[in-house]
Parts: C-alpha cells; structure tokens; sequence
C-alpha cells in the first residue's frame, strides 16, 4: 500500500533551512596581518582534533586561508598550540 506524494502528512512543518552566505571575515574587517602569537584566535579555525578547518567550512578566502595555516604552524612550532589532541575545544 504504497503512499503517493500528496498523501503523506507530517507532524510537524517540514523546516527549510536558510543557509548563510559565507565571508571572509578578514576582508570583511579589514584585518591585514594574522599573529601568529595569539593562540586562542587560531582555535577558532581548528577542530577538537588540532586540524585546520578547510576554507569550505570557514568561508575564508584562500589568501588569507594560507596566511591561517602559516600562522597555526608557527603557534605549534612555539608550543602555543598543539600539533594532536584529544577534545580541545
């Protein structure tokens, strides 16, 4: 007994999700040199394993996404981060 489209009912409204559009939030601010010595700004674009979060999920743009990643590996080079942990956040 199969069930055709218009038939079927929900409980609840079917929820649409309205999707941000993502920035560069250095572009944005205006934020032209990325230190490298403030270790708690770098966690944000880390995950809990110590891993950079790709571009795709931060939404920020590849020039500054390189200046992240040199930044994040001079912090770790100086012990300001770790290079692996479990649950960092």
């Amino acid at each position: 007994m199969a069930q055709t489209p218009s038939e079927i009912r929900y409980l609840t409204p079917p929820s649409v999700d309205v999707i941000k559009k993502k920035y560069c939030r250095f572009k944005k601010n205006g934020i032209k040199y990325i230190d490298y010595k403030d270790p708690e700004f770098l966690k944000k674009f880390l995950n809990e394993q110590g891993k950079l979060l790709p571009r795709r999920i931060t939404g920020t743009s590849l020039k500054f996404q390189r200046r992240i990643a040199q930044a994040v590996k001079r912090a770790r080079h100086l012990a300001l981060l770790p290079f692996v942990t479990d649950m960092m956040k």
